[in-house]
């Protein structure tokens, strides 16, 4: 492939000289700053499955968006989709037809969007493709810490990593650009200190969006290994001009103190602002690099290290940088960071982790008198569907005390607390249909699984058709309480349709019982559940009732 002469991308304006009073400023979160950018970058189809720290991102389109014009006469198409696969296919064909296109999901969430993630850069975009990954550094609210840089670079294509509302929005803009003059997605990485923080934002002009132009390169998007073969070759060529990009675009920053040789520092997103805090009261800062777009730069880390007698890397979620600098057989210099105990191994960073990493002594805090409370650990709202169902589920378990039930992602899977204590596992999306399977292949009984009605739509119906295929011995509950509750409240596609659902992938109907969450149908509810548990067979069992905070919404 050619060298490409035009990457470098048109920057908007300098903020210096936007001050006139004509750009317009609003405070935003991190995530409706990207969003907001997506939409002035002239943004076609926004597509999402809900997740914190993700979720605002697409919730900002669509309530910017949902009362204007359709997609032909400039309007945004910004619908959830059933699960973060479908978004990025979703987005993938809205690209193929010019359009600019944002996809948006926690970082596990891109798990499930990995397949055709990894095979967009090779297949390519036409319209610009911005996939926004959400991670959760100590994780807040999610199984894992996993770290979405390296699917970026697993995949060969750019990533972005903002440290403000302010850059947010800005890369946003300027990946749309991007994404175009390389035919790559491109991806910004947030963590959730940034996702949900606020900040005063200045904005540009609305950029208009694409004109229809379906991609002309249908093999290009078809991957037979003829055609894929190619187009890898292409996007390893491509790695040179990334590179050269990276090195010279403004998101990468090398800041060179002769007159500390001492320490050097790499900071990326985040630990940019939490290096810039604790040199806020006037201290001279050392030599640093501050790293907010990737590939890494080798060019500049290597001036940073050639400069500097050690290097401290600082960055929010894995050492993903740090590993680089070091590999398999060490650095030139000493390298710290989280890999040698320098910083934290896990969780997410703060002024004060980072300050201690600086050796700089710590700040007093204000001291606060010490008051022991006891702990309050997350429960059920009072009144959830969902409690009606667990002290079914309990007595179940009381009466059958070799009963095991794989929970999974959702409200309900606080009834692994007390005073339920109903779950015995929960490791994705999906995975209690699957591993109940397991388990009642491996001989034990009774096997009993929880999944909410969302849930089952994004991930449990593959499962289920093959436990209705071996009629597996279990019981499978479906909590519907009729939206997606844990993430704020979205609609649930099965609402309505869920038993139909159930019984079209092929349940016997006789053991598909919809059932009243409510404890005045208590009794009459724990017979049929009784009855079902006893079958040696698989059974659904549907409770069914509206989320408590959804109907004091409505």
């Amino acid at each position: 492939m050619p060298s490409l002469p035009g990457l470098t991308i048109t920057n908007l304006p300098a903020r210096e000289a936007k001050h006139g009073g004509t750009m317009e400023r609003r405070p935003l979160l991190g995530d409706e700053a990207i969003a907001l950018g997506a939409i002035h970058a002239g943004l076609s189809g926004a597509y999402s499955y809900p997740g914190t720290p993700a979720t605002e991102i697409f919730e900002f389109v669509h309530r910017e968006t949902h009362n204007g014009p359709p997609v032909g006469e400039g309007g945004v198409h910004a619908v959830w989709s059933a699960n973060e696969k479908v978004a990025y296919e979703e987005a993938l064909g809205m690209s193929y037809a010019g359009r600019r296109a944002l996809v948006s999901f926690k970082h596990v969430g891109l798990n499930v969007a990995a397949d055709p993630f990894m095979n967009s850069g090779v297949s390519g975009v036409d319209g610009g493709l911005l996939v926004c990954s959400a991670d959760d550094p100590g994780m807040h609210s999610s199984q894992n810490e996993q770290d979405s840089r390296i699917y970026a670079w697993f995949a060969m294509i750019p990533a972005v990593e903002p440290c403000t509302g302010q850059e947010a929005y800005e890369m946003t803009r300027e990946g749309y650009e991007l994404s175009e003059k390389l035919r790559l997605p491109i991806m910004i990485r947030m963590v959730t200190r940034l996702a949900h923080s606020r900040s005063g934002v200045e904005l540009a002009p609305r950029r208009e969006p694409n004109p229809l132009r379906p991609s002309e390169r249908p093999a290009d998007w078809t991957l037979l290994p003829a055609n894929a073969r190619r187009l890898f070759a292409s996007l390893a060529e491509k790695q040179a001009d990334m590179l050269a990009w990276s090195e010279s675009c403004r998101w990468n920053q090398l800041k060179l103190n002769p007159k500390s040789r001492k320490l050097g520092i790499i900071a990326a997103g985040v630990a940019y602002n939490y290096v810039c805090e604790n040199y806020g009261d006037g201290a001279e800062m050392p030599s640093i690099l501050k790293i907010g777009a990737y590939p890494i730069p080798k060019r500049l880390v290597r001036e940073l290290i050639e400069a500097v007698d050690e290097v401290l890397v600082l960055e929010d979620g894995y050492p993903f940088i740090e590993g680089q600098i070091v590999g398999l057989l060490g650095a030139p210099k000493p390298i710290h960071g989280r890999l040698d105990g320098a910083v934290p191994r896990t969780g997410e960073l703060n002024p004060d982790i980072v300050r201690k990493a600086l050796g700089m002594p710590a700040v007093a805090r204000q001291s606060t008198p010490t008051v022991h409370l006891p702990a309050r650990p997350p429960r059920l709202c009072d009144g959830c569907p969902h409690i009606d169902s667990y002290q079914i589920v309990r007595e179940i378990m009381d009466e059958l005390p070799e009963t095991r039930v794989f929970g999974d992602i959702g409200c309900y899977t606080l009834g692994a607390y007390p005073p339920y204590q109903t779950i015995h596992s929960c490791i994705d999306m999906g995975a209690s249909i699957s591993m109940a399977m397991g388990a009642a292949q491996a001989g034990m009984r009774p096997v009993l699984c929880t999944i909410g009605d969302s849930t089952f739509i994004h991930s449990g119906m593959t499962p289920l058709i093959g436990a209705a295929q071996q009629n597996t011995p279990m019981t499978v509950f479906i909590l519907d309480n009729s939206t997606t509750a844990m993430t704020g409240g979205q609609d649930s596609m099965a609402d309505g349709v869920l038993a139909n659902v159930v019984k079209g992938l092929g349940v016997d109907p006789e053991h598909v019982h919809v059932l009243q969450a409510h404890r005045k149908f208590h009794d009459q509810n724990l017979e049929i559940i009784r009855r079902e548990v006893a079958y040696e067979g698989l059974s659904v069992i549907i409770p069914t009732r509206e989320c408590v905070v959804t109907a004091k919404k409505k």
